[in-house]
């Protein structure tokens, strides 16, 4: 008899595995400035053999779940289920407008009932394969350091000299701005002289990650003073942190070529969407009506339609390698913007 008929039959919880997931609890959101801008749910995931561990989701990543889940297990008729099927808990929906911090911290409570019923349901429903691999604690779960733990981490005690009863000073790692600094892309601060940064970390030797009027972003050193230095354990680039990689793109216009360097808190094997590139590009040239393209190996123009070109222009870039330099942080492939009805920019020269 199958595993998950047996299961089901004997409704025998001691026999699933020791890594089987039976809670989850959201502990923090994180913001990401990638190709788009999005919140990560930080969840402290708890298994049957008493295992925990954290991994790192979007609200996508709950939606592709449920809508699997839904069409395995759902029974057509809710009144009469079948032996293989049960009903699905409610899933959050998804929300268009509105900021996005606020929505995801709207939805930590709902989104922790959904788990807790979900990891409630029969327990031959937790062998299933998507469900497993929502909740396993992937390579990049691993590597990734987290920031804050907010709901898990209660506050330390203050005295009155502002420091905590344990002898520890509550003053952050932080610098003071020195002089206005206009960031070139979202995952920039823009600063302003006065300001007060909280550091996170170095990403190298000449910039730094920090957060300044509630929002994160990356910010030249040379712009701010030392208030408290970092710790020596956090001086230097860690595994887990962030990382932040240079995109290279041009808008391509009758009167010339403008240059941009996108820098993105992506891995440089990141895929973006079709989607997510446009609507990056529409933020960094302040133009609505674009095309996105790339050069192909004969240096022709090629126009970006859908999320299969994309895939082509990052295949056809990693077969270049050899010939194509770029700095160690620089993605191998570049985009080039150019107005949609510009039909002429297809027969120029590189």
């Amino acid at each position: 008899m199958p595993m998950p008929r047996q299961l089901r039959d004997e409704s025998d919880f001691d026999q699933l595995p020791h890594n089987i997931p039976i809670s989850a609890t959201i502990a923090d959101i994180e913001e990401k400035k990638g190709f788009i801008d999005y919140f990560l749910f930080v969840i402290e995931v708890r298994t049957k053999g008493g295992g925990k561990y954290l991994i790192y989701r979007r609200y996508r990543d709950y939606f592709n779940l449920h809508q699997i889940l839904e069409s395995r297990y759902s029974p057509e008729d809710p009144e009469r289920p079948g032996p293989n099927t049960c009903t699905m808990p409610s899933l959050p929906g998804k929300v268009f407008l509105g900021n996005k911090r606020e929505i995801a911290e709207s939805r930590i409570p709902e989104l922790n009932t959904y788990m807790k019923r979900l990891l409630g349901l029969p327990t031959w429903l937790l062998l299933d394969e998507a469900l497993q691999m929502f909740f396993y604690q992937t390579e990049q779960d691993r590597q990734h350091q987290p920031r804050a733990l907010r709901r898990l981490r209660p506050p330390h005690p203050k005295s009155e000299d502002g420091e905590a009863e344990d002898g520890r000073f509550l003053l952050p790692p932080c610098r003071g701005v020195m002089f206005d600094f206009r960031g070139n892309s979202k995952a920039e601060l823009d600063l302003k002289k006065g300001d007060v940064i909280f550091l996170l970390q170095r990403v190298n030797a000449d910039w730094l990650e920090g957060t300044v009027n509630n929002q994160t972003g990356i910010f030249p050193q040379s712009f701010v003073k030392v208030i408290k230095p970092l710790p020596e354990s956090e001086a230097g680039a860690e595994a887990g942190a962030p990382t932040y990689s240079c995109l290279r793109c041009f808008m391509l216009t009758p009167s010339g070529v403008q240059t941009r360097d996108v820098c993105v808190q992506e891995e440089l094997t990141t895929q973006p969407t079709y989607k997510e590139l446009l609507s990056r590009m529409r933020d960094v040239f302040k133009e609505d009506d674009i095309s996105i393209n790339y050069r192909d190996a004969e240096n022709d123009l090629i126009r970006i339609l859908e999320d299969e070109d994309v895939q082509l222009m990052i295949r056809e870039s990693r077969m270049q390698r050899d010939r194509i330099k770029r700095p160690a942080n620089q993605f191998l492939w570049e985009i080039y913007v150019s107005a949609t009805s510009d039909l002429s920019v297809y027969n120029s020269e590189a």
